[in-house]
């Protein structure tokens, strides 16, 4: 058995933790697959267009769901269009057998998250998305549902990120502001610390122009996952600029790309990741993809004044954003080991030291 620290397990970790049959890939990792608090999952040969989202249940496997919901298979090894608005079931190349105090959960990649690509990880016998239970044997999937923009994807592409868990990693309130206190994780005066530290939405606008963020198009071409900067961005989206209230009305069913009001900062020793602030204040849905890798933001990984890029979408009603509304929390976790390279240092880290910053498809 590998002999494991509590906290978020680091990425030394994740490669033990493979080498001794806890993670089973089909195929060796990428360079770059292994992140410094976090593990990029893999779509694997095949997909299933499905008739509705769903969860396994604690009787049932994913397998068994796809023989009674599935409409066709899909060769993902050749390539594949996922339209909008449908669902779709994928498998992935790793699998787990966790041990008895080791948990996982998943998480949109940020790239994911910001192209509007809709997708949870589900195991075998499961009665949630995404958190999968310590000791765990079994195989993985990607729900994928695209809500704006038509994707194409293959055997490989990556979508998702999964973080290891081993004991109580969350920071306590008292814990977060003393750690606000050495390190200031968020730019503002005196933050709000309350089940996370708030991060708010930045709408005076960056640049000469005063941008504030963007709108996705409809009816747009297609983004291939794999291949940056390979989209023009007056394509599939509409600037958006302050205007002297410095408000934005939020339509109902369009996706938006603003950007934190304050800056963030996850020290080396942390990590930490996004949550939707509470829909009780407001109809809208922030932030897709939650995790921020340890380093993200830090001065001595060239992260200085790094903003949370928000994936916003308001839900059945118009809403009005303000600047400095509060729109999400972030929750800091202790790392198990600090990791031996930060977030931004050589890792294939695209979205250090970003203000407002599309996904990087674009260009």
């Amino acid at each position: 058995m590998v002999a494991l620290k509590d906290g978020i397990q680091s990425a030394d970790a994740i490669i033990r933790l493979t080498q001794a049959g806890v993670i089973k890939p089909e195929t060796p990792f990428a360079s770059d697959q292994v992140q410094p608090a976090s593990l990029d999952l893999r779509l694997g040969k095949r997909a299933y267009r499905v008739r509705a989202s769903f969860l396994p249940g604690r009787n049932h496997t994913v397998r068994d769901r796809l023989e009674q919901l599935s409409f066709h298979e899909i060769d993902l090894s050749i390539g594949a269009i996922l339209e909008t608005g449908s669902v779709y079931i994928a498998e992935l190349q790793e699998s787990l057998a966790l041990p008895g105090n080791l948990s996982a959960a998943a998480n949109p990649k940020s790239s994911t998250g910001r192209i509007d690509v809709f997708t949870r990880v589900i195991t075998d016998r499961s009665q949630e998305f995404d958190n999968i239970g310590a000791g765990y044997h079994g195989p993985l999937f990607a729900e994928i549902s695209p809500r704006t923009f038509p994707v194409l994807v293959r055997t490989g592409t990556r979508l998702s990120q999964l973080r290891l868990r081993k004991g109580e990693v969350r920071l306590s309130d008292a814990d977060l502001h003393l750690l606000h206190q050495r390190e200031r994780v968020v730019t503002s005066a005196e933050p709000s610390i309350q089940d996370g530290v708030a991060v708010s939405v930045d709408l005076a606008g960056f640049g000469p122009d005063n941008l504030i963020g963007y709108r996705a198009k409809r009816h747009t071409g297609l983004v291939d996952v794999d291949k940056p900067a390979s989209c023009r961005i007056a394509d599939f989206w509409e600037p958006l600029y302050a205007d002297a209230r410095r408000t934005l009305i939020l339509d109902p069913g369009q996706f938006y790309i603003l950007a934190s009001k304050e800056a963030v900062h996850v020290p080396p020793d942390y990590a930490a990741e996004m949550v939707p602030f509470d829909p009780l204040v407001g109809e809208f849905r922030v932030h897709y993809a939650g995790f921020f890798d340890p380093g993200f933001g830090h001065a001595g990984a060239g992260g200085e004044g790094s903003r949370a890029v928000l994936e916003v979408r308001s839900r059945d009603v118009p809403f009005i954003l303000e600047d400095g509304q509060i729109v999400g929390r972030l929750v800091y976790e202790r790392m198990a080991e600090r990791p031996q390279v930060l977030y931004g240092a050589g890792v294939g880290s695209n979205y250090q030291a970003q203000s407002l910053k599309l996904s990087k498809h674009f260009k």
